[in-house]
């Protein structure tokens, strides 16, 4: 299910996008699964349509949906690019993390941490 977390201070459009290159990875939205629509999803979600027509619209620029007219938004055939996606936000997050003086043990325990998490909630 598509996601964001209001207490995340990250942008909501940000949280749209790698909350879809997610559900791409873990293989819950597969190749030709249509999206909700802009506004169904900000309707369900509570947010501008605008938010989210911007995320879908950086998603379909690095070719990880795309847009039929007059029929929606359609994850393509992405070989991947869900998860390099990821990947990428995660680099950056660990790059703004070592430069703000966390060091590259206590990154390891989260990540440990985090990992130990997600086997629990399986």
């Amino acid at each position: 299910m598509i996601s964001i977390d209001p207490s995340d201070k990250t942008p909501i459009f940000e949280q749209l996008c790698r909350s879809v290159c997610r559900e791409i990875a873990a293989g819950d939205l597969r190749e030709g699964d249509r999206l909700p629509s802009a506004r169904e999803l900000a309707k369900l979600l509570q947010l501008n349509p605008n938010t989210v027509a911007k995320a879908y619209g950086l998603l379909e620029r690095d070719g990880i949906i795309y847009s039929v007219a007059g029929k929606g938004c359609f994850v393509a055939k992405h070989g991947g690019k869900a998860s390099e996606k990821l990947t990428e936000n995660f680099r950056s997050a660990v790059r703004e993390a070592l430069d703000a003086g966390v060091s590259a043990e206590e990154l390891i325990e989260i990540i440990k941490a985090q990992s130990k998490d997600k086997e629990r909630e399986r």
